[in-house]
């Protein structure tokens, strides 16, 4: 796994530059302090996996994590940071981040964080995800079962739903439902199956249709 740091506290980095190069299956190719390094080292190395501080000299680390997946898009960004912060947290994953974990987690679960990865899962803690579903469920309201044409349908599917109604990617609803995009792929599946539909394209018609957004409409 090939790993770009950024990070602002020089001490910090090269700590944690230190602790994965110990790794045998980790290799650091970079570290940098500054969007604008950021971005430069990420086009450079290509690394893999990016481990992003929030708060920067010269911005954010979602304002790097944009500008680097626009060039990069299949690079995995990871929020570093002290910040535990639910409006932070769910806008670094609406960057389009893979995870967000906080500087004091363990050395063991870091790892454990950076090697799931490889298994499409986000890079976040359990409780921090619990957070991060709550808000979106309060901010959803739930669907009248007895006139609703989506009888049939799981919870899941129907936030996959919600989510095509955005018109946004199967990675992009990866990232927001904390899922694999092979998971995606199988709810629009079944999704396209129980509505009778028979594309994409139908799918978020239908959504709209029946103002299934998963974000607010003015």
């Amino acid at each position: 796994m090939r790993v770009l740091i950024v990070d602002d506290h020089i001490l910090f980095r090269e700590g944690l530059a230190g602790l994965l190069r110990s790794q045998p299956d980790i290799e650091v190719v970079g570290e940098c302090g500054t969007i604008g390094e950021a971005v430069e080292q990420a086009i450079l190395f290509k690394p893999q996996v990016i481990l992003m501080d929030f708060s920067l000299p010269d911005g954010t680390g979602l304002e790097a994590t944009r500008a680097i997946l626009v060039e990069l898009p299949q690079t995995q960004i990871i929020f570093l940071t002290v910040h535990d912060n639910d409006e932070r947290m769910i806008s670094a994953m609406r960057s389009g981040a893979k995870g967000y974990l906080l500087k004091n987690l363990s050395v063991s679960k870091l790892l454990a964080s950076l090697r799931a990865l490889d298994r499409g899962e986000a890079a976040i803690s359990r409780t921090m995800m619990a957070r991060v579903l709550e808000e979106f469920a309060l901010s959803t309201p739930p669907p009248n079962p007895e006139s609703s044409p989506l009888v049939g349908l799981t919870s899941r599917e129907i936030e996959v739903l919600q989510e095509l109604a955005d018109g946004i990617t199967n990675q992009e609803i990866a990232t927001r439902l904390f899922i694999s995009e092979n998971t995606v792929q199988n709810h629009i599946h079944n999704i396209l199956e129980k509505l009778n539909l028979n594309n994409r394209r139908e799918a978020i018609d239908f959504a709209r249709k029946n103002g299934l957004f998963s974000t607010p409409r003015k």
